[in-house]
């Protein structure tokens, strides 16, 4: 069973489960919200009163997959998983989880509870809309970005999907046999949406980046790229828009509410990795 640390500076005790909160052996303590999250966002974490994804973004992201529009994505990265040497119940990190979309749906397509599932996200308004989504999981507020506050090697799997990575915190967290699975947008995500508001298409190839900032902890064990085309009508292009150029100039959002609807690409591609040093 996964454990979770104190993120106190200093501290990194165990916490256990008390009545309504999380309590460490040196009194620290962190209470549950009412849908069953806890909070363990440091001061020194956060970079401003309100980290992370705003309500709005949340909500926008959250009409965005309740359309269905990730669902081909979702059914490919189920089918990654699925490939995986991974034990029968495994317990599972998504970090920078969001809504708790994508490990909402790999805990409903495995029905009888075989899977430990937590999600972490900087976001309050994110973590509180997941666990009242989905409160078969475990969820919790903190920056991945400085510590997991989790034991070590308590995760058979961590899934990093279009989000920030931490190399040396993730291996730490995963089992000495466990995997890293890392979504990235694919050089043409959104090239249609891109030079309809920025006026560019370019591709963007973000692997090799990727494969370089996580070499000195995890090697490279599978490769896949994924990409299909949607319709969007007025109101999907706005709330993919939301999540997309949240800090867009006043310019680009007068062009963006310009669209009345759009062919966009969306594409991905899939990474798996091992941790360093693990045996083929």
């Amino acid at each position: 069973m996964v454990r979770l640390l104190c993120p106190v500076r200093g501290c990194g005790a165990l916490l256990e489960l008390g009545e309504r909160a999380l309590v460490c052996a040196r009194g620290h303590s962190f209470d549950l919200a009412r849908s069953g999250y806890c909070n363990l966002l440091q001061p020194q974490d956060r970079r401003s009163s309100n980290p992370g994804d705003s309500k709005e973004a949340v909500a926008a992201r959250r009409r965005f997959h309740a359309a269905g529009y990730e669902e081909p994505f979702v059914a490919r990265l189920l089918e990654t998983i699925a490939s995986l040497p991974l034990p029968a119940r495994p317990a599972v990190l998504d970090i920078g989880c969001g809504e708790g979309y994508h490990l909402g749906s790999l805990v409903e397509a495995r029905p009888g509870g075989d899977i430990e599932a937590h999600g972490l996200d900087l976001s309050v308004p994110a973590v509180d809309l997941a666990a009242r989504l989905h409160p078969e999981a475990f969820w919790v507020v903190a920056n991945a970005d400085r510590f997991l506050p989790y034991e070590s090697g308590s995760f058979d799997l961590a899934m990093s999907l279009t989000s920030r990575r931490n190399p040396s915190e993730l291996r730490r967290v995963l089992a000495p046999e466990g995997r890293l699975l890392v979504a990235l947008p694919g050089p043409d995500d959104l090239v249609e949406l891109r030079e309809a508001v920025l006026g560019e298409g370019r591709s963007l190839d973000r692997v090799d980046r990727a494969v370089a900032d996580l070499a000195g902890s995890f090697e490279l064990e599978a490769r896949d790229a994924f990409r299909y085309r949607l319709h969007l009508q007025e109101d999907s292009l706005r709330d993919l828009l939301a999540l997309t150029y949240r800090g867009a100039r006043e310019s680009r959002r007068r062009r963006a509410e310009d669209l009345a609807g759009l062919d966009v690409t969306m594409s991905r591609d899939v990474l798996v990795f091992r941790s360093r040093g693990q045996e083929m």
